[in-house]
C-alpha cells in the first residue's frame, strides 16, 4: 500500500481532535498512513525530510499556510509529494491549488488527484556574512509585507476570530505607523533593469491573497513564472489605489510609484538599513541581501490539474 506521512499543527484554528480522527480514517482507506504531530517548525521540516529519505509518497500538511511551509522546504527536491488539508485561517496554498476547502473533502482528494511538478520561488538571504536558503510555495515579501506579517502574528486571537479582515487591519496601522513617508531603502535589480524602493513582493502563482477569497492580482492574467511589484514610496493614496488596483485586476501604473515585472530569471534585493522579509506568511527575520529566483518543477504537489492555479477551490 502507498506511505504517507501526515504532520498535523494541533494549534491551527481549523483543527479538532474529531476533524483529525476523520482526516485519519478518510486517508487511510487508500493510505498506509503514519501521523505525528510536530513541536515547532524545524522538527516539521525534519519528519516531512526524513519521511522523503524514507520512501514515503506523500507528506500532508495538516494546518494553516505555515505548516505548509515547512513541510514543503523540507520535501522540496525530492520523489515525495506535498498534501494539504487545509485547517487554517486563511489557507491561501490550498485555495491557489484548487483544493476543496473542507478538510474532509480534502482527505479524499489526496487519493484521486494527481501529484504534478510545481514552480517554487528560491530565495537566497544572507546578513552579516551568514546565508541561508528558502523556498516560498506563493509568495516571497520584502519590507513592507514582511512587517504586516509579524503585526498580524503578535496577536494570533484576532488572526483566528477575523481572518483576512485582521491581515487587512494589520497592512492599515503598519502603512500609517512607521512605513508611512519612509525613504527608499532597497536597491532592487530585476534582470539588470533596477529600481529603488521601499518594498517588493514577489507572486509565485496567481493569484493569491491573504485577504480570504478575494485575491490580489499583480498582473491582469497569470504568467507562467514569477511576477513581483516594487513599490518607490508607501504614501497613504497612491498605497490604498495600488492595492484597489490589485484587487480589480486593472494595471498598475507609473503614476502610482510602482512597477511590475513578470517572468524573470532573478530579482535581487540589496538592503540598507537591513530589513525583514517573509514567505507564504512566515517572517524570515531581517536581510541586507536576497536573491529570488524561479524553481521550475521543483517540488510535486497533490492538486487539481485543471484548477490550478485557482484561487477557490470548492
Amino acid at each position: 500500500m502507498r506511505r504517507l506521512l501526515l504532520l498535523a499543527n494541533p494549534s491551527a484554528s481549523g483543527f479538532t481532535g474529531a476533524l483529525y480522527r476523520d482526516v485519519v480514517a478518510t486517508l487511510s482507506a487508500t493510505f498506509d498512513v503514519d501521523a505525528e504531530w510536530p513541536q515547532g517548525t524545524d522538527s516539521t521540516r525534519e519528519h516531512a525530510a526524513r519521511a522523503a529519505e524514507e520512501g514515503y509518497e506523500v507528506v500532508v500538511a495538516m494546518g494553516g499556510d505555515g505548516v505548509v511551509h515547512h513541510v514543503a522546504n523540507g520535501i522540496v527536491g525530492t520523489t515525495a509529494a506535498l498534501g494539504i488539508i487545509p485547517a487554517g485561517t486563511t489557507n491561501v496554498t490550498s485555495r491557489i491549488f484548487g483544493l476543496p476547502k473542507r478538510p474532509k473533502r480534502a482527505a479524499t482528494a489526496i487519493a484521486e488527484l494527481p501529484s504534478i511538478p510545481t514552480r517554487l520561488a528560491r530565495i537566497e538571504s544572507s546578513i552579516g556574512g551568514v546565508t541561508a536558503v528558502e523556498y516560498a510555495t506563493f509568495a516571497v515579501g520584502v519590507g513592507f509585507d514582511a512587517d504586516v506579517v509579524e503585526r498580524a502574528e503578535r496577536r494570533p486571537q484576532s488572526k483566528t476570530w477575523f481572518g483576512g479582515a485582521h491581515y487587512a487591519e494589520s497592512a492599515i496601522s503598519t502603512l500609517l505607523g512607521k512605513w508611512r513617508g519612509r525613504p527608499a531603502n532597497l536597491r532592487v535589480d530585476i534582470d539588470g533593469e533596477r529600481m529603488d524602493g521601499v518594498a517588493a513582493l514577489t507572486q509565485v502563482h496567481h493569484p493569491y491573497t491573504y485577504f480570504g477569497p478575494v485575491p490580489l492580482h499583480i498582473t491582469r492574467e497569470p504568467v507562467d513564472g514569477l511576477a513581483a511589484v516594487v513599490a518607490g514610496d508607501l504614501e497613504v493614496h497612491r498605497s490604498a489605489e495600488i492595492f484597489a488596483r490589485a484587487i480589480l485586476k486593472r494595471p498598475l501604473t507609473e503614476r502610482l510609484g510602482a512597477r511590475v515585472y513578470s517572468c524573470f530569471d532573478r530579482l535581487t534585493i540589496d538592503a540598507d538599513p537591513v530589513t525583514p522579509f517573509q514567505a507564504d506568511g512566515e517572517h524570515l527575520g531581517l536581510m541586507s541581501h536576497a536573491e529570488i529566483t524561479p524553481a521550475i518543477d521543483a517540488m510535486l504537489v497533490v492538486r487539481d490539474p485543471k484548477a490550478c492555479c485557482a484561487p477557490q477551490g470548492e
